[in-house]
């Protein structure tokens, strides 16, 4: 669960920077946030979520 909290404050601060820089325009970000809630709910949502624990685990492995 605090892995799923990191990313999506991850993402909504990112999407704030982006959204500020110009690079990402409000209806952008609402498409992108629909995708999210549609992928969410869709049968793919379980292998999304492993693949990013998968990630969070290497990434957490990793000694500078």
């Amino acid at each position: 669960m605090a892995i799923s909290i990191s990313v999506v404050l991850l993402l909504a601060i990112l999407a704030v920077i982006f959204l500020r820089n110009g690079g990402l325009k409000l209806s952008h970000g609402i498409v992108c946030l629909l995708l999210g809630f549609c992928l969410a709910g869709s049968g793919i949502a379980p292998a999304i979520h492993s693949g990013l624990t998968v990630a969070a685990d290497i990434v957490s492995g990793l000694r500078p």
